[in-house]
């Protein structure tokens, strides 16, 4: 189904089982293959792949294999991103207003959030989970399964094989912690107060030797009244990859 106000360029390819929201504007040269929804005033530039098969040699056809992106969207030349699988859940999806640079590949199902950038050649394999206000810096490359939190940044040609605690800056193959996103948080109009509370757990974690367990502990206790240092603790508590250290 195409709503009102969809503009599609020459020589696009719109497959059966797709829905495209009002006011998407898709250029020439497009394909797009179902099952996919793609939201409201997207902006979908030549070249892409979208809703095509999953890269995943268990995949037979299944028919529980969905894409969905949000509304808002900036999808720029030669960007792949593919369907779910069965083992994943079924469903690739990314969220709202996120600005997706040219030539990005995000592979079957990953979950993106909303209001990130993705800079040209930035490659997610499989199941990986990418929060809120990300930044993935050029040639940046996710292994299967990381979780990369909230207002984090990775640095131009990282690899990343461990989950990334939201509100860090990271770089290097393998990637590393290499500060506190500040410049990230101040631009979203994070308060100053809970900044230096950020700043203080990442001491605690990465700068006072202290094993992981105790580092947590002695936040945790000194942070019951911050969501946000406390939702850093609960997304380490809840990794299955370890974090980059």
């Amino acid at each position: 189904m195409i709503s009102d106000g969809v503009e599609i360029g020459p020589y696009t390819f719109i497959g059966a089982g797709v829905e495209i929201g009002r006011d998407t504007w898709i250029g020439p040269h497009v394909v797009i293959r179902g099952p996919t929804f793609i939201g409201e005033h997207n902006r979908i530039f030549q070249f892409t792949s979208l809703g095509d098969d999953p890269q995943d040699k268990k995949y037979r056809g299944e028919s529980n294999s969905r894409l969905k992106v949000g509304n808002g969207n900036t999808i720029r030349e030669f960007c792949s991103i593919n369907r779910g699988t069965d083992t994943g859940g079924g469903l690739t999806s990314i969220g709202d207003d996120n600005w997706i640079m040219a030539y990005v590949h995000i592979a079957h199902d990953c979950v993106v959030g909303s209001h990130t950038v993705f800079a040209n050649h930035a490659t997610l394999a499989g199941h990986v989970s990418i929060g809120d206000f990300v930044i993935l810096g050029g040639f940046t490359g996710v292994h299967q399964f990381c979780r990369i939190g909230s207002y984090s940044l990775t640095a131009i040609s990282s690899v990343v094989v461990k989950d990334v605690p939201p509100y860090l800056i990271v770089s290097g193959n393998t990637a590393r912690p290499n500060g506190l996103n500040r410049e990230g948080l101040r631009r979203h109009d994070l308060d100053q107060e809970i900044i230096q509370r950020l700043s203080a757990a990442y001491k605690t974690l990465y700068r006072e030797g202290l094993l992981l367990n105790e580092a947590l502990s002695e936040i945790r206790s000194s942070n019951q009244d911050c969501p946000e240092v406390l939702g850093f603790v609960n997304f380490i508590e809840g990794s299955t990859r370890g974090i980059v250290r």
